[in-house]
């Protein structure tokens, strides 16, 4: 029996065992930097979708909150319609929560977060109602809001994986915290997280994530397919050159991103970025509330041998 049929009966024995598709099946079989067996080279393609929408910042609001989650069922729905696999959100798609509203000291003054205004209540209602309606449609959801954690620790800045039979498959914490986040509003989060659909695997980045580029090259070495990054791009100045940052990740590491930011008429605008750091979908430049929707493959990206290569020399060099 050849090497390839072998890999075959592999993976069909484990897809057999687990009830994953053989495509799903085959990942676990991919070259990783601890060595495993080559792959068959036949790939399909995954359609995913990124969104900008409308993000409020007053997490006191209850019809604001409410507001902001219908945006976000009708977009999904929108992306279901559209034949995506996933959809991707901004960060905060349900609140961003404003350093002033939040201040104990405020609304003048920026001081400690009084969580205790926050609507928790509607916060986990409407995102309870997300993740039923990711189970209807059977489409998975990147989702950013605030994790509430027991007083008096500060709650993360995280990204929910919703799965396609909606529950709650991981979540991300936001690492890379600005100094007024991590100061007075959020604690810190600490790991990557990789999560896994139809055998693609996608890596989560967000907010100040999106400036770091060290952020990138560690979930390269994860073997991801792609990252998707959410930022809340509107405010301060500078904001605007995430789009060329990550455009810049992509093509440093040879995968895929998606960026999802807020529906802006000033832009940056949603979208995603190929393994070359062009654009391959964007949402409509009038920065109003839609998904963009494209496939993804791995022709574009590098082999596992040039990945290899890649993390060898980065090894040896000496900053």
């Amino acid at each position: 029996m050849t090497a390839q049929r072998n890999l075959k009966r592999r993976v069909r024995a484990r897809a057999a065992k687990t009830g994953e598709s053989y495509v799903a099946a085959l990942r676990h079989f991919r070259p990783t930097p601890t060595g495993a067996d080559m792959p068959d080279t036949t790939q399909t393609t995954l359609r995913i979708a990124v969104a900008q929408s409308t993000v409020r910042d007053d997490p006191t609001d209850a019809d604001g909150l409410r507001a902001s989650a219908a945006e976000v069922r009708q977009l999904m729905k929108d992306a279901a319609d559209a034949g995506a696999r996933l959809v991707h959100f901004t960060e905060g798609a349900i609140c961003f929560p404003s350093k002033f509203v939040m201040s104990e000291l405020g609304p003048d003054q920026v001081g400690p977060a009084d969580w205790t205004k926050a609507q928790w209540a509607v916060i986990e209602e409407e995102q309870g109602q997300i993740a039923a309606l990711a189970g209807e449609l059977g489409i998975w959801v990147v989702i950013a809001s605030v994790h509430r954690l027991p007083a008096p620790t500060l709650p993360y800045n995280s990204l929910y994986v919703v799965s396609d039979q909606g529950t709650v498959a991981a979540r991300y914490d936001e690492r890379t915290l600005s100094n007024t986040k991590i100061t007075y509003m959020y604690s810190a989060g600490a790991t990557p997280v990789t999560f896994e659909v139809d055998g693609y695997r996608f890596g989560l980045a967000l907010g100040m994530d999106a400036h770091f580029p060290e952020v990138f090259t560690g979930y390269e070495r994860l073997d991801v397919d792609g990252v998707l990054t959410s930022y809340e791009s509107s405010g301060l100045p500078g904001r605007e050159t995430v789009a060329t940052e990550v455009r810049g990740y992509a093509a440093a590491n040879s995968y895929w991103i998606s960026l999802a930011v807020p529906a802006n008429p000033s832009g940056p605008y949603a979208g995603v970025i190929g393994p070359r750091g062009g654009w391959a979908a964007r949402c409509p430049a009038d920065g109003m509330p839609a998904v963009a929707v494209t496939e993804i493959h791995r022709e574009d990206t590098l082999s596992p041998l040039a990945r290899d290569w890649r993390r060898r020399t980065r090894s040896r060099i000496t900053y």
